[in-house]
């Protein structure tokens, strides 16, 4: 699957990503579509193997197929992990009706410690989803926090979280490592959601329209804060984003405030 220059991120946008860990399109599938992915999830989907490639895991003309060839989609997922990633694992996520319970705050992974690769998990919403319904809880800025994938569970609210309320056809992509969890569903309407991970297979280094790459936002993006960040301990995510940038970019020099760049500093120079 391929995607067109004009389809493909902006650098802004992939530093909005790398700062908050998601990246979100509202109504970015036809409405037909989703008419149709309400009885097609409903049904459920066929799972293919873990590490099954994007061009082999679903048949030409499936919902799956056309849904990741939107050229919004396409583009945005052409960015973030290049061309044909892996499929890891997808799943419907079906909230019922006043089911009177909520999913724990976690993130989809074992402690990772990967510093210059990620997955990408796309998150596809078929439905209005009203704060009643339960959206999907998410703490911006938490991905590259290490954790081992529900010891956040305790926690119940995080200053500044975001609980998703969109409209239908709205898709979101996520850092794999964003702590999130899906709400209770308070309404009277089955709430759907279609998730499928992907593993890139390609390194992750200029893979949008860089076109931008100077552009004052990038930085500005980058050196985003959060309201639950500790003021000391918050730091070092401004930290590990401008790891992670420079690993996207191929940058080595690229900092903010100096952050990596004191504690890097290792003179080689024997004085005289």
């Amino acid at each position: 699957m391929t995607a067109a220059r004009e389809h493909l991120l902006n650098s802004v946008q992939m530093a909005r990503f790398v700062a908050y860990g998601s990246l979100r399109m509202d109504a970015v599938v036809p409405a037909e579509m989703n008419a149709e992915a309400l009885e097609v999830l409903g049904d459920g989907v066929p799972g293919v193997p873990y590490g099954t490639p994007l061009s082999e895991a679903y048949p030409q003309g499936s919902f799956p197929r056309r849904l990741l060839e939107l050229p919004a989609v396409a583009g945005a997922l052409r960015s973030l992990v290049g061309p044909e990633p892996d499929i890891d694992h997808h799943a419907v996520h079906v909230r019922l009706p006043r089911e009177g319970q909520a999913q724990p705050l976690h993130g989809d992974a074992i402690i990772d410690v990967r510093r210059d690769a990620f997955d990408v998990q796309l998150m596809y919403y078929p439905q209005d989803v009203t704060l009643e319904m339960g959206g999907t809880l998410s703490v911006p800025g938490s991905h590259l926090r290490r954790t081992n994938e529900s010891d956040t569970g305790r926690y119940q609210n995080l200053r500044g979280q975001d609980r998703l309320v969109c409209p239908a056809g709205t898709v979101v992509f996520l850092h794999h490592g964003l702590w999130h969890g899906g709400r209770r569903n308070d309404s009277d309407t089955v709430r759907y959601m279609f998730k499928i991970r992907f593993n890139p297979t390609v390194r992750q280094r200029r893979l949008w329209d860089t076109s931008d790459l100077a552009d004052r936002r990038v930085a500005r993006e980058l050196d985003t804060t959060f309201p639950w960040y500790e003021h000391a301990t918050g730091r070092l995510e401004r930290y590990n984003r401008v790891l992670l940038w420079r690993a996207l970019t191929g940058d080595d020099s690229f900092d903010l405030d100096h952050w990596v760049t004191r504690v890097s500093n290792r003179p080689q120079e024997v004085p005289a």
